[in-house]
């Protein structure tokens, strides 16, 4: 019998090519999201909100009545914001992290007793997790942040089980999220008051790192060599941007300062 495996986000750009990947190399995929599409030969949709208990515990009740084990979670599903930290709602502040962080949670907690040993807990981070957090994209760098800790957490807790935690820190990705910051920027750079000539020259930089993006299909490829590990690490950097890179290695005074004369108003 194939190995069964459940991708939360499992019908985004990255979601959608891990699955595809997983499926044409003999995995099983539960496709976990709030918008499914239909059935395949291989890929089984779970349509649930992860960010609602009860959504979840029937998603789980799905999964248990096909398989009473999971080889992996995949953890694809997160949504990106930005804002400024003093301006930005609070429905929305406390939403990115409900999502990001907290949705991850729900999952792992629900799903658990259908790990064992040999088991993997893949989670999708950033590559800003580990990153001094830039202005206005602060809020999603610092859930992402958050749930980079949360994973290394988790890890120190399931090695005692023997189930194997590992975050994919990914920087740009072709994918539709590429569109969603884009358009993000362009709502804060048209409703913020304090910032607006520096969030026109923030545009530049975004444009300059999301250049840089590659292909979902890369994704997929490292979380195949993830499962396939015999003992994975607990990070995998994709794609990382060398100019984010070099700012984090200077002081963070420094850092500072090369922000303010970035962004700085003329």
């Amino acid at each position: 019998m194939s190995r069964s495996v459940l991708i939360t986000g499992a019908y985004g750009g990255m979601g959608r090519a891990a699955a595809l990947r997983l499926r044409d190399n003999g995995f099983r995929v539960f496709a976990f999201d709030k918008t499914v599409g239909e059935a395949e030969d291989g890929i089984v949709p779970i349509q649930a909100d992860l960010t609602d208990e009860d959504s979840v515990q029937n998603a789980c009740r799905q999964v248990r009545e096909q398989t009473d084990t999971l080889f992996a979670i995949i953890h694809f599903a997160g949504i990106y914001m930005l804002d400024s930290l003093v301006e930005m709602d609070s429905a929305d502040f406390e939403r990115i992290f409900r999502i990001n962080l907290g949705g991850v949670f729900l999952v792992n907690k629900m799903f658990l007793p259908l790990l064992q040993s040999g088991s993997r807990i893949i989670i999708t981070t950033s590559e800003l997790a580990p990153l001094d957090p830039l202005p206005f994209t602060g809020i999603y760098a610092v859930t992402k942040g958050a749930l980079d800790k949360y994973a290394y957490a988790l890890r120190m807790e399931l090695q005692l089980l023997g189930i194997s935690v590992s975050v994919l820190r990914a920087g740009a990705v072709s994918t539709g999220m590429l569109g969603v910051s884009t358009d993000a920027l362009d709502r804060f750079c048209e409703k913020t008051e304090l910032y607006t000539c520096n969030a026109g020259r923030f545009r530049q930089i975004v444009d300059r790192v999301e250049a840089r993006s590659v292909a979902p299909e890369r994704i997929a490829d490292k979380v195949m060599r993830i499962l396939h590990c015999r003992t994975p690490r607990f990070a995998y950097s994709i794609n990382r941007n060398p100019l984010l890179l070099l700012l984090n290695i200077l002081p963070q005074g420094v850092q500072c300062f090369a922000i303010r004369q970035i962004l700085k108003t003329k």
